[in-house]
């Protein structure tokens, strides 16, 4: 406790250091100021030297290191929050994404063997003591089943878990009092995000059925591969999966591919992002090219590892979001400012008009340079998000992880293909999607799931229709009002739709058919 309030407080006092130091000069000489220049000249003699002269989002990066993996992971939330955060500190945050130190194999070897209850020759023939690499919360092992099948070993961090717990109760309680201090950056909700996401990542049983979910999502697609879980050498601290032998994109391995298998990659690649975002709402939320690869074979295909942080999306979310992103692309500005518009959480005193407006000219300027590749659509989006903050409009944690998914995506699509037209293939596969969505058994799909509320309004429809008809008997009847037609619209539309789930659920096609006559009667009577 004392640590942590030493690393806040010295990062309170080097940001007023730094904000003295950045005063214009007759301000750093004048009597307005003098205290506020006296207590900075105190504070910089008592901070640590190594990071008194440094600008305050190098003081916050290394505050966030020294304090531990909560902390690290705290920063790497924040530094995907470039919709609330100032660019200053987000890119300087980027930097807790490189490797941490690994845990000793003594240890990690005593955890496995008391989370599987066995030794570890009996649970592998085979395990390689350097790790292929280690993050804030575990590291991971190379490894061979008794099987003979080559895998890796994904590892929490000796007490890490008990760390972590502790350190989130703390940081709540932090971030209530700084959220009256800086209410402009939320942190108070960048927090509970973290928290959310942080608590699932400490049980790696969640990330076995993230890979499982991926995995149906995509067993009629080969191309794209995840790992495969073994579940009976797995546990809530320990998980082993199947090993994939690729090569990252970006490394010499990627410039021995011909053309047509460069194109194939850039393809898959972005079929599996745009599926997980718009189609499926489930999408791999710590998304980069160290979570790709490239696997070689008689096709060349692509594997997504580390699976542990995924993103969600309701269906109506995924549905704007998909309006969204397929307007952005067709060039629909108007429309897609509205979809994004609707998304948003209204603030107080939030203007959403002047939002749509703002979003409506920044996407004008976004398409006048797309011929010449100098904006990217995953920019553009961020940057509109940006806008939100003027209008006090919010948007949730996954949408910006959505659009560092879709930076990936133009990222290394550029990196394996130096000439792609992020748009144009955008365009073949979002269309794809969104006619997908009006396909004949994704739309009865739809009707059975709305089914319960559609046959309780036909049921209710005898009544509503006789005690229409009764005010339409009443003498000296008033003027219809003119929302009449539009109600007499929606219980036809109910009825056909009603009649039409019958049909498709049941054999009672003669109570179907009358009702979707019913439905058509009402319209034939209003048009």
């Amino acid at each position: 406790m004392l640590t942590v309030n030493g690393q806040w407080f010295g990062l309170l006092a080097g940001s007023l250091v730094v904000y003295v130091r950045s005063l214009p000069p007759e301000a750093q000489h004048g009597s307005r100021l003098w205290l506020t220049r006296r207590v900075a000249a105190l504070a910089a003699r008592r901070l640590d030297p190594e990071l008194v002269d440094l600008p305050f989002a190098a003081q916050l990066r290394y505050r966030l290191e020294r304090l531990g993996p909560t902390y690290i992971k705290l920063g790497q939330i924040m530094a995907v929050r470039e919709d609330m955060l100032p660019r200053s500190v987000t890119d300087e945050l980027k930097n807790l994404f490189d490797q941490t130190p690994a845990a000793p194999f003594l240890a990690i070897r005593a955890l496995i063997e008391t989370e599987l209850g066995q030794p570890l020759a009996a649970l592998f023939s085979q395990i390689e003591e350097r790790p292929l690499g280690s993050a804030s919360l575990a590291q991971v092992h190379r490894a061979t089943t008794h099987a003979g099948h080559l895998v890796v070993i994904k590892v929490l961090k000796p007490g890490v878990r008990q760390t972590v717990l502790d350190d989130l109760t703390l940081l709540r309680w932090l971030s209530a009092v700084l959220d009256r201090l800086a209410p402009k950056y939320q942190p108070a909700a960048i927090v509970e995000e973290f928290r959310s996401y942080t608590v699932r990542e400490l049980d790696l049983t969640v990330e076995a059925d993230n890979g499982e979910v991926f995995a149906a999502h995509f067993h009629s697609t080969p191309a794209i591969v995840f790992p495969r879980m073994y579940r009976e050498l797995s546990g809530s601290s320990v998980l082993t999966m199947s090993y994939l032998d690729g090569f990252k994109p970006g490394s010499p391995a990627t410039f021995t591919l011909d053309e047509p298998q460069r194109a194939r990659v850039v393809h898959l690649g972005a079929q599996a992002i745009l599926q997980m975002l718009y189609r499926d709402g489930f999408f791999h939320a710590d998304l980069h090219a160290g979570n790709l690869l490239i696997l070689n074979g008689r096709r060349v295909r692509v594997g997504f590892i580390d699976l542990g942080m995924v993103g969600r999306f309701e269906d109506e979310t995924r549905r704007r979001l998909l309006y969204y992103y397929h307007a952005l692309v067709n060039g629909d500005v108007e429309k897609a400012a509205q979809h994004l518009g609707r998304i948003a959480d209204i603030g107080p005193g939030g203007d959403p008009e002047g939002f749509r407006r703002a979003v409506v000219e920044l996407s004008r300027r976004f398409l006048l340079h797309t011929g010449r590749g100098e904006f990217s659509i995953a920019r553009l989006i961020l940057e509109s998000m940006r806008l939100g903050g003027r209008y006090r409009m919010r948007f949730r944690v996954e949408l910006v992880l959505m659009v560092k998914a879709l930076v990936t995506f133009e990222g290394v699509g550029r990196m394996v293909d130096p000439d792609l037209d992020v748009v144009a293939l955008s365009r073949v596969h979002i269309t794809r999607i969104f006619r997908d969505q009006f396909r004949l058994e994704r739309l009865t799909r739809e009707l059975r799931r709305n089914g319960p509320e559609l046959l309780d309004l036909a049921s209710r429809l005898p009544d509503l229709l006789t005690k229409s008809a009764h005010l339409l008997d009443r003498p000296n009847m008033p003027p219809p009002h003119p929302l009449a037609a539009l109600r007499s619209a929606i219980v036809a539309a109910a009825c056909i739709l009603g009649g039409v789930l019958i049909l498709v659920q049941s054999e009672a096609w003669l109570t179907g058919s009358g009702l979707v006559l019913v439905g058509l009667w009402l319209y034939q009577r209003e048009a």
